[in-house]
């Protein structure tokens, strides 16, 4: 059993995308099993989604899982968590207070899990590498481009010059002439858009270091990056994922820029201190 119950949840939704549908469906059915208990048998649940006990067993093993018991006693530990219980669902009759404490809770479980779930060794490589790099691109498409334009900003603060690609033809047109000193960025919640991916793929081929932040740590875009970073977020029927993960993928991005601005701290307030001048100067011409 993993010690942390925050990185449970993650581990479970982590690989959903790489089930059948069958299996998400059992997958579901045992999540959402009000009255799991260790007394719950592996026949009991085998039988209420009408697979066998092989099937059951098999699934666990996929989630990551050493079997059925660790999967169960897991998914209690994390049942009984104060974690898993921030979310939930918005409903037709809730009031504004009621909307605005779930949607708030939801934000706070992403950023809870996310931080229970990522790799240091990871993002200590990640922040060598754009300390080091002589070009920076980063590639995103709708919501995710937000999230790589306010990293791009951050960065820009403290002298690091960087581009946000997020239409398919510029994002293919920079990894062709990208090279060993330059590093890509890519930013996905599925890590599953061609947009992106298929650049990732070729920036790489030409030498470039790719650093993948992506909801799902078996996705395309994290098979073909050096450096993996993952978020999770549980969202809601209404607001799918996308949005929570938006916020734990700004923590992310948020402590990569101050890791990076610790490389060489006093450049790094040198340039704020301009950069902020400039703003200012603007401001009262």
């Amino acid at each position: 059993m993993n010690l942390d119950p925050r990185a449970i949840g993650a581990q479970i939704r982590m690989r959903l995308p790489h089930l059948t549908p069958l299996e998400k469906k059992v997958v579901e059915s045992i999540t959402l099993k009000t009255n799991l208990s260790e007394q719950t048998s592996l026949k009991e649940i085998a039988q209420e989604n009408n697979v066998s006990e092989a099937m059951v067993v098999k699934l666990a093993k996929k989630l990551n899982f050493s079997g059925f018991r660790d999967f169960r006693s897991s998914l209690i530990y994390y049942n009984h968590s104060e974690v898993a219980n921030l979310h939930a669902e918005i409903e037709p009759e809730d009031s504004s207070e009621q909307l605005l404490a779930k949607v708030f809770r939801t934000s706070i479980q992403a950023i809870e899990e996310t931080s229970s779930i990522l790799d240091i060794a990871a993002f200590d490589r990640a922040a060598d590498i754009i300390f080091k790099a002589r070009f920076i691109d980063m590639y995103a498409v709708g919501g995710s481009a937000t999230v790589a334009r306010d990293l791009s900003h951050k960065l820009l603060k403290i002298g690091i010059k960087s581009s946000v690609h997020d239409d398919a033809h510029t994002m293919l047109m920079s990894a062709a002439i990208l090279s060993d000193d330059d590093v890509v960025i890519a930013i996905s919640h599925s890590g599953a858009t061609r947009a992106v991916n298929d650049p990732i793929k070729l920036a790489t081929r030409n030498g470039a270091k790719a650093i993948a932040i992506t909801n799902y740590a078996e996705s395309p875009i994290a098979h073909n990056s050096h450096v993996v970073l993952n978020s999770t977020s549980q969202g809601s029927h209404l607001l799918g994922e996308n949005a929570a993960s938006r916020i734990a993928q700004l923590n992310i991005l948020d402590a990569l820029f101050v890791a990076i601005a610790k490389k060489d701290l006093k450049k790094a307030e040198r340039n704020l201190m301009k950069t902020q001048q400039a703003v200012k100067d603007l401001r009262e011409y």
